[in-house]
């Protein structure tokens, strides 16, 4: 009983006050997911509506990636130096702004713009909810909040696409995505208002009291130059110069790494500290995390394009077919979240396993049935992804984190955070660059899609081995540990 009240003083709250806290972080994070998953959905209708380019639709999805990526680790250090709370209503309130900018945007080049305040609200206030969670949750209860959290993200990220579907079939094709970037504003709204009452003043003291702007400067600008010719990777008239920035990035990085070094010599707190890599369980999580988001976004990228551009379905009924894997996540996501206490590391296995099967399920059900029956082939193969998705993502957030102080909750969170948004902007780069250089062959059709989505999910098969392959030495590195 005493340990939980030093507990419940530590993290600012008495045990009744931190799952409300908890529902308003985690319902924050699903706005900012459902708008990321959704808009691939509503580009077609941005195009009609705004008469956009193709490379004008890449720069609005592009730029929101970026600004995302690009905000995260300095908001994260800012929330576990000065005020989590502070951060996170910053971050909240400049995603409502920028959401009701977007919905009102006149021409390509303002919805690019404010896409890049939005991506930056959102980077900004996601680390604040993985270091809120840390410093809510003990390590008896925390699994069961990854396990919510968890429940979030699968549901978010499939049914972003259905409910974007849903607002264009009411809004139209050529202003029905201004109703996704509406519903941010009441939402968000709401959301504000029991943030200011239910998210806690208080949080550990991390020790550290300044910044490092060099640091800051530097790894943003690394992280620019690596994720920028990914993000610029479309599959057809791509130049190859754009490889050069990553070139830039190891420079970068290798200066970074250098000031950081010298930055802590001197015995001051550096941007990054490096002694969370020595972890292995957070090292290998955070690879993981990488590997499986670099997967899965970009697969549900193609199949959103296969089914509206091979088999002609409209965006709501496209949506729909990712609905099972929503389910399956939530569902076995808060399975997940208990079962990882006890399993460990075999859990996350079991659940890359189920998500390979799904994405082959995915291929079978799209190419060997009939038009009229792959959306429903396609379905089932959904649901068993969604039950890996569930087993994954949460167990794999709890046993990444476990080891992490709670004062270096938001800064390790948004590490993790900047690992999956790279993974995925490489993930999208490849998959979809494999995608659309098949279905330029043939003069397009149903073959030609036939074959570009099988491609596709070949690659993302091959990502998914890959963070088998770290989770699987991950476990043998546990088990030498244990023996």
């Amino acid at each position: 009983m005493a340990e939980e009240t030093a507990e419940a003083s530590r993290s600012g709250l008495r045990e009744s006050g931190r799952w409300p806290a908890f529902v308003v972080c985690i319902g924050v994070g699903a706005l900012t997911i459902l708008d990321l998953s959704g808009v691939n959905v509503a580009l077609p209708s941005i195009e009609k509506g705004l008469h956009a380019s193709s490379s004008q639709l890449q720069l609005i999805v592009a730029g929101y990636a970026l600004a995302f990526g690009l905000a995260l680790v300095p908001s994260g250090r800012l929330g576990d130096m000065r005020s989590r709370r502070v951060m996170f209503l910053v971050g909240l309130a400049g995603f409502v702004a920028a959401s009701a900018l977007c919905a009102l945007a006149q021409n390509d080049a303002w919805l690019s713009i404010a896409r890049f305040a939005q991506g930056a609200a959102a980077g900004t206030q996601m680390p604040q909810v993985l270091g809120l969670i840390q410093q809510l949750f003990d390590a008896e209860t925390r699994p069961r909040a990854f396990g919510a959290f968890g429940a979030m993200v699968g549901i978010s990220t499939a049914l972003g696409p259905t409910l974007c579907g849903l607002l264009i079939a009411v809004g139209g094709e050529s202003d029905g995505w201004r109703l996704l970037f509406w519903l941010n504003v009441p939402c968000g709204l709401a959301a504000l208002v029991f943030a200011l009452r239910l998210v806690p003043r208080e949080q550990p003291s991390s020790g550290d009291t300044e910044l490092d702007p060099v640091g800051l400067l530097l790894l943003g600008a690394s992280v620019f130059c690596f994720m920028l010719p990914f993000l610029l990777t479309t599959g057809s008239g791509d130049q190859a110069a754009r490889w050069l920035w990553l070139l830039a990035c190891a420079a970068l990085a290798a200066v970074f790494v250098w000031w950081e070094r010298r930055y802590a010599r001197n015995g001051r707190s550096p941007v990054i500290h490096f002694e969370l890599f020595r972890r292995g369980s957070y090292r290998n999580g955070t690879l993981l995390a990488a590997a499986y988001f670099a997967a899965m976004p970009a697969s549900f990228l193609v199949t959103t394009l296969f089914l509206q551009q091979g088999l002609d379905l409209p965006p709501l009924d496209a949506g729909l077919v990712v609905v099972p894997f929503a389910l399956g996540s939530a569902v076995f996501a808060w399975f997940g979240g208990r079962l990882v206490q006890r399993r460990g590391r075999a859990v996350v296995q079991l659940g890359l396993g189920f998500v390979a099967a799904g994405i082959v399920g995915l291929g079978v059900g799209a190419v060997l049935p009939p038009a009229e029956a792959a959306p429903w082939t396609m379905s089932a193969a959904m649901l068993v992804g969604g039950v890996g998705g569930g087993l994954v993502i949460s167990p794999n957030q709890t046993l990444t984190l476990a080891e992490v102080p709670p004062e270096d909750g938001s800064v390790a969170g948004s590490i993790q955070q900047l690992g999956q948004r790279i993974g995925t902007a490489v993930g999208v780069a490849a998959i979809t660059a494999v995608f659309f250089l098949f279905t330029g062959r043939s003069g397009g059709g149903r073959p030609a899609y036939d074959h570009a989505v099988v491609a596709g999910y070949a690659v993302a098969l091959g990502l998914l081995l890959v963070a088998a392959v770290i989770g699987y030495l991950d476990l043998r590195q546990r088990r030498r540990s244990d023996a």
